[in-house]
C-alpha cells in the first residue's frame, strides 16, 4: 500500500451542533411566546423570518454539516426538525395565496402528531446520549402532545400552556448548545450537560 492510500483524512472542523440547537431553542422561544400570549404577541415577520431561516435553513445546514461528521442522530434530528419549521411557515403562508390550502384545526392536530411521534423516536437515542438532550427531547414530547389537545380541541387555555412549556423547552436547548460552545472554549466543564 502506498503512502497516500495508507494516510486517513482527520476531521478538523467544529461541532455544528451548538449551533443547531441554538436556531431551535431560540425559534421555538419566539413561536411560543405568541402561544403563550397570541393577543399580545400575534404572529408576525419576526416568527415567520426565524422559522424560515434560523429554525428552518440554520438547522438543514447543520444537519448537512452533522452528515460529514458522521453523526446519524444529528443529521436526521437537525435536517428534520429544519424542514420542520420551513413547512409550518408554509401551512401559514399558503393561504394567504389560496385560502383552499388553509389547513383545518384537525389536520393540523395530525400534523403535529406525527412530529410527537418521530421526536418520541429521536427522544429514545438521548438515553445514549446525554442528560441535557434528554431534557430537551422530553419537553419537545410534551409540547407537541400539548398542541395537539389545543388543536384538536380548540382550547386556548392549553395552547396557552403549550406556549410556556414550549420556552422551557426552547430554553432547554439554547441552554444545551450555549453549554457545549462554553465547555468547549474554556476546555472543561462550566455548564453540565449531565
Amino acid at each position: 500500500m502506498s503512502e497516500t492510500q495508507s494516510m486517513k483524512l482527520v476531521d478538523n472542523t467544529s461541532n455544528p451542533a451548538p449551533l443547531g440547537l441554538a436556531a431551535f431553542g431560540l425559534t421555538t422561544i419566539l413561536l411560543n411566546v405568541h402561544n403563550a400570549n397570541a393577543e399580545l404577541f400575534p404572529l408576525n415577520s419576526a416568527i415567520i423570518a426565524m422559522g424560515i431561516f434560523y429554525g428552518g435553513l440554520a438547522q438543514v445546514i447543520v444537519g448537512i454539516m452533522e452528515w460529514k461528521k458522521n453523526n446519524t442522530f444529528g443529521t436526521v434530528a437537525f435536517s428534520s426538525y429544519g424542514w420542520f419549521w420551513i413547512s409550518l411557515v408554509g401551512i401559514w403562508l399558503l393561504p394567504k395565496i389560496d385560502p383552499t390550502f388553509k389547513t383545518p384545526p384537525a389536520f393540523f392536530a395530525v400534523y403535529l402528531g406525527v412530529w410527537g411521534l418521530f421526536s418520541l423516536f429521536l427522544f429514545f437515542c438521548t438515553f445514549k446520549l446525554s442528560r441535557a438532550l434528554q431534557v430537551v427531547f422530553g419537553l419537545l414530547i410534551v409540547l407537541f402532545a400539548l398542541l395537539v389537545m389545543a388543536k384538536a380541541t380548540g382550547n386556548e387555555t392549553i395552547e396557552e400552556l403549550a406556549g410556556y412549556e414550549g420556552i422551557i423547552c426552547g430554553l432547554s436547548a439554547l441552554y444545551t448548545g450555549m453549554a457545549q460552545v462554553v465547555n468547549e472554549v474554556y476546555k472543561k466543564t462550566i455548564l453540565p450537560l449531565g
